[in-house]
């Protein structure tokens, strides 16, 4: 059984602003890793994110970055940023 996968309304306009090549690719990523095992981490491109409560996850697709969140109870992701590497180090407090 696959995980559901939500969009907070942040992550749909990050989304609206990408070129087409890029959002389907960041789409594709997301339905394949997310959707099946989002909690994945290793050597995967997925990492747990330990400096920060929310958000606990971030995969990575090319430059782009996907923040996430994971419910195991009611098997549900929430996607909650999709942003370029270099955006990324503003919203993690890095930058």
């Amino acid at each position: 059984m696959g995980f559901d996968i939500e969009f907070v309304r942040e992550a749909e306009a990050d989304l609206d602003r990408l070129k087409p090549f890029n959002r389907n690719r960041i789409l594709d990523a997301i339905e394949s890793y997310l959707g099946h095992t989002p909690m994945q981490t290793g050597r995967s491109r997925i990492k747990r994110l330990r400096s920060v409560e929310s958000p606990g996850y971030r995969l990575r697709v090319g430059e782009f970055r996907v923040f996430y969140d994971v419910d195991e109870a009611r098997r549900s992701v929430t996607v909650l940023r999709v942003l370029s590497k270099e955006q990324s180090l503003s919203y993690l407090g890095g930058g």
